[in-house]
């Protein structure tokens, strides 16, 4: 399969051919095809499990895959040190985008700092400024954008594709490990030595933010410990719903 157009003008039928393809290879195979496809490739890691597994496949084989991380000012310490740890180990950079200060001071402003426990509204507006707007840059020109979700995280992501069309960011979604269940990632991880976040074996499978994530309780869904003073059982951020396209309840500095 060769894609020679533009990811904005490629049509459904490509999109599923490559779903196709890349649900005959493994890993590695999959991210090499689409390095190979042409245009800018870039992976967003959150230094979860998951994303480990993804990040020592591009560092390994040195494909030419961009990694990128959301560095939100509220990520857990250990998140912090796995980053530094995990460009020694593989010998790779991975570009931090960080939220604008204007942009959290608005935020702050308006609804406090940890405002985001108070309404769905708040904490919507708080991922807005920490992570969709960052994520706009690290996705700034883009062909396709590599995640690290599984069908197995949550109801909500149970059909997960291999490729899939990204309109809001006019480029192709690629989910890598999308077939991966959680067992087999743990034993990927040991015999392979892949260095993962400490806070997994205290009973975080799923990690973001530190005020935004607690330790699952027995029987409890992989994202339950997310916003889990909410409701909605399919919480997101917006990263990989609609929820991205919708205008922020703050003016952003950079959207001014």
């Amino acid at each position: 399969m060769t894609l020679n157009t533009p990811s904005h003008v490629l049509s459904s039928h490509d999109v599923s051919s490559l779903d196709d393809t890349l649900a005959s290879l493994d890993l590695a195979g999959r991210l090499a095809f689409v390095a190979g496809l042409g245009g800018r490739a870039v992976f967003t890691t959150s230094l979860g499990i998951e994303d480990q597994v993804i990040t020592a496949a591009i560092g390994t084989h040195r494909l030419p895959v961009e990694v990128a991380t959301l560095e939100t000012g509220r990520l857990f310490a250990e998140t912090v040190n796995l980053i530094h740890e995990t460009e020694e180990r593989y010998d790779i950079a991975i570009k931090r985008f960080y939220p604008a200060q204007d942009d959290i001071d608005a935020y702050a402003e308006k609804f406090g700092l940890n405002g985001f426990y108070d309404s769905v509204e708040a904490r919507h507006a708080c991922c807005h400024v920490r992570k969709l707007v960052p994520l706009a840059k690290a996705l700034d020109g883009a062909s396709f954008w590599i995640t690290g979700l599984r069908r197995g995280q949550s109801g909500n992501r149970a059909t997960t594709p291999f490729a899939e069309f990204d309109a809001e960011r006019n480029l192709i979604k690629i989910n890598a490990i999308a077939d991966w269940d959680i067992d087999v990632i743990k034993a990927h991880v040991l015999a392979e030595n892949i260095p993962v976040n400490p806070l997994h074996a205290r009973g975080y499978p799923s990690i973001g933010c530190e005020p935004c994530t607690r330790a699952i309780k027995p029987g409890e869904p992989e994202r339950a410990g997310r916003w889990w003073w909410e409701n909605d059982e399919k919480r997101e951020c917006g990263l990989h719903v609609a929820e991205a396209a919708q205008a922020s309840p703050l003016p952003a500095a950079s959207q001014r």
